[in-house]
């Protein structure tokens, strides 16, 4: 090769996308070189000397930065302060006998003060409840965390903007019904006479009272959950379904790809993220299964598969009989460890497996 045939665009060197740097593109290649070298060398002086200063005068620096930044975050950091981080100081008692008349300060500290941790592991519910609150929580991912995803997948595909705005409302409105009222028409649905009965006995079967069989309670709780919560939460998968490059699928239909290879190739690679950081998300919450749709669900009949961790916690200071705070508080610190072990471990598998996690 002579020295003709060299394009002068070789001559060039790769150019990072920074803006101060786009005007030196049309220098010679020789002085382009010694600028850029001359930007790198004291882009690299204010790091080394930025980190080489004191953390308050980071601060003070950054406040001068971004101070009005700081004003927009401060409301969330005040109510984080009062209504997140201030409760915990409660935490405190789930390792003294509390007694409301004589307030935290003045309770006594248990002997020894892993006492109502002791008590809870030997209770006789224990079992149950553990092996209750598990099951419904692992039905509700298995089952509940995929139908979203689906679900959105499926509006992607739909080419009619009417009938998807459609859908996407029919499936939302049921988020926004009071959890009250969404159980109690599941108990009026599942009454002997109820329209689940109606349509057994059209299909051949007999009646019964649906919600006094503990074989079928599960399986009511979790089809409900689905039917109240799928359009709602696949609202943050369309989100990240509008981010993919569309160029992916022009050049994947000029190779021939189908639509079921478009969206297994590419569709669903390109909001893996989204689904990875929302079942971290998920599984640091395994062990918090709602007591309000429990409650008002479940009776005497069928205590044995619907009594959880967060029912007998309520029932252990609100239902008659002397308010045991402090125990209940112990069961609750015991769910929350659980809960960040369950987070700690999924996230550290996430990342040692998919590079994607919450930190």
């Amino acid at each position: 090769m002579t020295a003709c045939d060299v394009n002068a665009a070789d001559l060039k060197p790769e150019i990072p996308g920074d803006p101060r740097l786009r005007g030196l593109l049309q220098l010679p290649a020789d002085i382009h070189r010694v600028l850029i070298k001359a930007l790198a060398t004291k882009k690299e002086a204010g790091v080394q000397h930025f980190h080489r200063l004191s953390f308050g005068q980071r601060l003070i620096r950054d406040w001068k930065l971004n101070k009005w930044k700081y004003f927009l975050i401060l409301p969330v950091m005040v109510y984080l302060a009062l209504f997140c981080y201030k409760p915990m100081y409660g935490l405190v008692i789930a390792f003294k006998n509390y007694k409301p008349t004589r307030g935290i300060e003045r309770s006594l500290w248990m002997d020894p003060w892993y006492a109502w941790f002791e008590k809870f592991f030997t209770d006789p519910y224990f079992g149950r409840l553990i092996r209750n609150t598990f099951a419904i929580s692992l039905l509700s991912i298995l089952f509940g965390f995929p139908a979203p995803i689906l679900l959105a997948l499926l509006l992607n595909e739909i080419s009619s903007s009417k009938f998807k705005r459609t859908v996407q409302t029919i499936t939302y409105m049921p988020y926004f019904i009071s959890m009250v009222v969404t159980c109690a028409l599941i108990r009026v649905y599942c009454q002997q006479n109820g329209l689940i009965s109606d349509i057994v006995v059209f299909l051949g079967g007999t009646r019964q009272n649906w919600l006094m069989n503990s074989a079928y309670y599960r399986t009511i709780y979790i089809v409900s959950e689905i039917w109240q919560t799928i359009g709602w939460n696949s609202i943050i998968y369309l989100a990240a379904l509008s981010g993919i490059d569309q160029e992916q699928y022009e050049a994947a239909r000029i190779d021939g790809a189908n639509r079921f290879q478009q969206c297994l190739h590419i569709t669903i690679p390109g909001i893996m993220p989204t689904i990875i950081i929302l079942f971290i998300l998920r599984m640091g919450a395994i062990l918090n299964v709602g007591y309000e749709k429990t409650l008002l669900l479940y009776n005497s009949n069928i205590y044995d598969v619907s009594d959880i961790i967060s029912t007998y916690t309520y029932r252990l200071s609100f239902s008659g009989g002397t308010p045991q705070y402090s125990y209940s508080t112990a069961i609750g610190l015991f769910n929350t460890l659980v809960n960040v072990v369950f987070l700690l471990a999924t996230n550290f598998l996430s990342r040692k497996i998919s590079d994607s996690s919450l930190f």
